[in-house]
């Protein structure tokens, strides 16, 4: 008779192949992160996927992290997390017209740990395979993605979901050999407030935590920011003369007003830029955004000395500095 579930976790095995098991590891904690407990596709009732997932010969290169952008709900049940999981599968199905759940791993606010496109956790149990998902455009074959019930724009995570999220990112690193600091936010490949500002605030403490576990450091990194309405500063006054450059009317003072949103929106249905909101439950326009995908289409290399409104935008971030700001430059002037 074939084991169940909850027969296996008895034995101090841990689910982690589709209707397989890994043992679970042990050692020291930054040489062996725990394997955590992640329920399968037929655990919480999934459909069959529409089409056969591919599954790629490859790593993925980097763990995303997103929010799921629904209400932030007091139900920290299994059931709860069961019902989430087929909530995400159905609209993703039913209204993006995707073959299955675009992630491919799914953590509820309580902390309960789903496999979300199907064969994602045998390829996560493989160590040398990537399921090809749908939820960072562009970066699909590249990144492995974790879907986190709940909206962390103003509130912060609760304390279940952070620490299975904690352990998971480092399981899937430790599987994968994928750096600490290559654990990225949706936002840092699309223009999207994914995974809210309060969590993706927290990403370098969770690359810290994946790290100490591993026993690595954290390399330093660079990243677009993303500017949305209300924010003030040198880089909305900079992104203010790089739109000016592009023809846009806008006032530079610093704030992103509605003047500053429109300007944005008008430049990117014109220049065609890419629009690729959070499709994980609510999906929202967010044309009006500065960010991953649109600070390369603002940019440009320019001589500091020159009276162009793109260098006034880099003298606005480079505090008297003289000579050429080349476009590999940017991104550090903008995270300063």
């Amino acid at each position: 008779m074939a084991l169940t579930r909850r027969a296996l976790l008895r034995t101090g095995v841990t689910v982690g192949l589709a209707g397989a098991s890994l043992p679970a590891l042990t050692g020291p904690a930054h040489a062996s992160p725990a394997v955590p407990v992640i329920a399968t596709c037929v655990d919480w009732g999934a459909r069959p996927a529409a089409a056969p997932v591919e599954m790629l010969d490859r790593k993925p290169t980097y763990i995303v992290v997103h929010h799921t952008a629904t209400e932030n709900s007091d139900d920290f049940s299994l059931e709860h997390a069961y019902a989430l999981a087929r909530h995400i599968q159905n609209l993703h199905m039913d209204t993006r017209g995707w073959i299955d759940s675009g992630q491919q791993l799914t953590n509820s606010r309580g902390g309960h740990l789903a496999e979300g496109r199907h064969r994602s956790l045998e390829a996560l149990g493989h160590g040398t395979k990537h399921v090809l998902g749908a939820h960072v455009a562009n970066h699909n074959s590249a990144a492995i993605g974790i879907e986190n019930e709940g909206t962390y724009t103003d509130l912060d995570v609760p304390a279940p979901l952070w620490d299975s999220l904690v352990g998971l990112v480092a399981y899937i690193a430790r599987q994968y050999g994928i750096a600490p600091a290559e654990i990225r936010g949706h936002r840092d490949f699309n223009t999207t407030e994914c995974p809210g500002n309060i969590l993706y605030a927290r990403l370098p403490e969770l690359r810290q935590a994946v790290a100490d576990q591993l026993g690595q450091t954290v390399a330093p990194r660079e990243t677009w920011p993303l500017l949305r309405p209300g924010d003030t500063g040198p880089r909305v006054l900079a992104a203010q003369y790089l739109l000016r450059d592009r023809g846009k009317t806008v006032t530079p003072d610093g704030v992103f007003g509605e003047e500053t949103a429109a300007a944005m929106r008008e430049l990117s249905v014109q220049a065609g830029l890419p629009h690729d909101p959070c499709y994980a439950s609510r999906q929202a326009d967010e044309r009006h955004l500065i960010g991953a995908g649109a600070w390369p289409a603002l940019i440009r290399p320019v001589d500091l000395a020159d009276g162009s409104e793109a260098a006034k935008a880099a003298r606005a971030l480079t505090a008297g500095r003289a000579g050429r700001v080349e476009a590999r430059d940017w991104p550090g002037l903008l995270a300063r």
